[in-house]
Order: structure tokens, then C-alpha cells, then sequence
């Protein structure tokens, strides 16, 4: 009887180090997903403090100006070689009467420009220029090129849009790989909320993308950098704009 006894501890014992075990790594995913998409946010800031930090090179300010939402995706990679896809993980925000919205976890796969961007990591950028683009981002799935129209945009601070462009395109688009940011062809590109990282960056709560980028959800916390790049860039040209005037 004791022996069946022993036998059965030992068995429980077993159980528990193992449901220990399985926690630990459940909770050491958790803080690594949570530190994932915190730096995905605070990257995207750096990267559009980069770009922007030199004039002849940067997005022009009319075209921040003018902007309604701003994504941006860093270090986007192929995931097979030549004829494989793409695939980047990053983040976006839309104006509201407060501001710039929570920055919302998006997706971005395929499209027809993996061999314009070679093997290395690219960052990308995209601008939405039109209320009906904004419309689109917050439907949290489109289509470049299909369901919204989409151009390479102009570099440059002071460069003027060039023709229309502008007036146009619902969504202005650029790359920045080996230390050449420029306009780039994003047809065929596939744009989703990514809804994991949604649920990891609002604390297990899946919140809907248009909820997000309209303002009803507060900024989460390590959202600060990102947000002050985009804000800082866009004040920056509507003051420009106003000297300009």
C-alpha cells in the first residue's frame, strides 16, 4: 500500500515539474512576443526618424503633410528564394481630432517586387493620402494595386509630388535597402492587421483595427517613440507649410 502510494506522489511530482515546466516556457514566450512587437514599434520610429534626418533623401513634406495614415514596416524579408514571397511585420497610425492614433500591428506578404529588393532586409513605408486609403487601412485587409491604388512616391523634403501623383494615389510607397531609400511598387501586396500581435501589444485584448487607428483605444505603453517620430514630422511640415504660405 505505502509502495502504491510513493509510486502515485512520485507520478503527481512528475506531473507538476512538468505543468512548471510548460508554464515557464509559455511565460518566457509571452515576455518575448511582448519585447517583439515593443521593438517592431520602437524600430519603426527609428527608421522614420532616418529617413526623414536627411533632406535630399526624405519623404517630402507636402506629402507628410498631407497624410492621413503612416505605416511603417521594418527590416521586411523574403521567405524563399526568386520566385517565394515577401513577408514584414510593422506598424501604422491615423490622424484624429487628437492626434496621431495607438500604432495597430500589420502584416504585409507577396507582391510582385521581390526582385527589386534583392536578398537583403528592407524597410518599407507607406503613406495613406486619402480619406477613401484611410478608408481601406481601417477595413484591416486590402489589397495594393487591386483594392486601393498605390505609387511609388517622390524623395526629397522640398520635392514637390510631381505631376499628380499626389492628387491620385491613394497610398504612396517607399523602400529603403542598402542605404538607398526611394519610391518603390508595392502591387499585389497583401496589407492585414496582424491580430496576434494585437492581442500581445493591448494585453490579451483583441481589439478591432478601426478602433484603434480612429482613437478610441489609448496609446499602450512603448508606443511613446514611434508616435513622437510620426508627430514631430508631421507638425514639422504643416509649420513649413505656413512659412511656405
Amino acid at each position: 500500500m505505502n509502495l502504491r502510494i510513493a509510486s502515485a506522489s512520485k507520478y503527481v511530482l512528475a506531473l507538476a515539474t512538468l505543468a512548471l515546466i510548460f508554464a515557464s516556457l509559455s511565460w518566457a514566450a509571452d515576455d518575448k512576443d511582448e519585447s517583439d512587437i515593443n521593438k517592431r514599434i520602437d524600430t519603426s520610429g527609428h527608421v522614420l526618424n532616418e529617413i526623414m534626418a536627411t533632406p535630399d533623401k526624405a519623404i517630402p513634406d507636402g506629402i507628410m503633410h498631407d497624410a492621413k495614415c503612416i505605416a511603417v514596416i521594418p527590416s521586411m524579408v523574403k521567405i524563399a528564394f526568386v520566385f517565394g514571397g515577401n513577408h514584414g511585420k510593422g506598424v501604422a497610425t491615423c490622424r484624429t481630432s487628437e492626434g496621431w492614433s495607438a500604432p495597430a500591428p500589420i502584416t504585409i506578404t507577396g507582391g510582385s517586387w521581390g526582385l527589386q529588393l534583392g536578398g537583403q532586409a528592407t524597410d518599407l513605408v507607406l503613406v495613406v493620402m486619402t480619406d477613401q486609403g484611410m478608408e481601406h487601412l481601417l477595413s484591416s485587409h486590402f489589397k495594393l494595386g487591386a483594392d486601393i491604388s498605390a505609387a511609388a512616391g517622390p524623395v526629397g523634403r522640398d520635392a514637390t509630388a510631381g505631376t499628380d501623383i499626389k492628387m491620385r494615389a491613394e497610398v504612396l510607397t517607399y523602400s529603403r535597402s542598402r542605404g538607398l531609400f526611394a519610391g518603390i511598387d508595392l502591387s499585389g501586396a497583401a496589407i492585414s492587421q496582424d491580430k496576434d500581435e494585437t492581442r500581445i501589444l493591448f494585453g490579451g485584448q483583441m481589439v478591432p483595427f478601426q478602433d484603434i487607428l480612429s482613437g478610441k483605444v489609448p496609446p499602450p505603453a512603448g508606443s511613446e517613440s514611434f508616435l513622437a517620430a510620426v508627430t514631430r514630422y508631421s507638425v514639422q511640415a504643416k509649420d513649413q507649410a505656413a512659412n511656405t504660405n
